[in-house]
């Protein structure tokens, strides 16, 4: 039986509750095997980000060939990219290998509200990498940070995917998870627009929330499923994710990634903490 492999190109969380580490455990819970191009390390926990040390881009490009030319590649995962160096580094291995299909997950600030990404990184990010992307999921500050744009409505959600098709992905998901309300997300394909909805769950504790769901999209693009079977299926994921949080540390707890599986077992969940 041949597994879906998926290759994830960002930073590691010393914390475990999101980067590499929530990339990993979402991939292995939804049947495919990851790999990883670790672009930076942090010091960071459950109440914020504490140092951030860069991989120098010629690494980062040799751990992404490393990992292609042998073991192959059934969908790409970008998280966390540090710096405008590293991001064209890595558009350029995307482009010259065709690295498809390809999910950005846009990682611009922290849980904590640190920022991860510079303006000069925001712009090679929208310049370089963006037209590369089978679907990218920018949350709503996100979104405003790459259109310049103030992001409060469902039809501003949409206008925002708009402009963000416009950089070149094939497709916007827009994540609603800051709105009041009904959590919904919203899906853009350039010709139509699919509200993707779900039950909002009261909790601080959704560090990771943004890497899990990406991760999520590409493990089951890695599937072969389309991209609105994916991001649908990505949305159930996150929400058990969710619902089953952890609730760790003194800050924002981590999401649970392994939450389905770990019901299954019958350890585990949410109501034994």
């Amino acid at each position: 039986m041949k597994i879906p492999r998926v290759l994830i190109i960002a930073g590691s969380d010393s914390g475990g509750g999101a980067g590499i580490q929530a990339d990993l455990k979402t991939v292995s819970a939804l049947g495919a095997f990851g790999m990883t191009a670790i672009t930076a390390l942090t010091a960071q926990n459950t109440t914020g980000v504490y140092g951030v040390l860069e991989i120098d881009p010629k690494f980062v490009a040799r751990q992404i060939e490393a990992c292609v030319s042998d073991i192959g590649w059934d969908a790409v995962k970008t998280g966390m990219l540090a710096s405008s160096a590293i991001i064209e580094v890595v558009a350029a291995v995307i482009s010259e290998r065709k690295l498809k299909p390809l999910v950005v997950d846009p990682v611009m600030i922290a849980k904590s509200g640190a920022p991860l990404l510079n303006p000069d990184s925001i712009a090679a990010l929208k310049a370089k990498l963006l037209p590369l992307a089978t679907v990218v999921t920018p949350n709503l500050h996100e979104a405003g940070a790459l259109t310049g744009r103030e992001i409060k409505t469902l039809a501003q959600m949409k206008e925002a995917a708009r402009a963000i098709l416009d950089f070149g992905p094939a497709n916007v998901v827009v994540k609603g998870g800051h709105l009041e309300g009904v959590a919904a997300d919203v899906l853009y394909d350039g010709r139509e627009f699919t509200e993707v909805r779900g039950e909002r769950i009261d909790t601080k504790n959704t560090h990771g929330t943004g890497c899990i769901f990406a991760s999520a999209i590409a493990a089951n693009l890695a599937h072969n499923r389309t991209v609105r079977e994916s991001v649908t299926a990505a949305k159930d994921f996150i929400t058990a994710a969710i619902r089953a949080s952890l609730a760790l540390g003194k800050g924002y707890g981590p999401a649970n990634p392994m939450a389905m599986l770990c019901q299954m077992s019958g350890i585990w969940t949410a109501e034994k903490q």
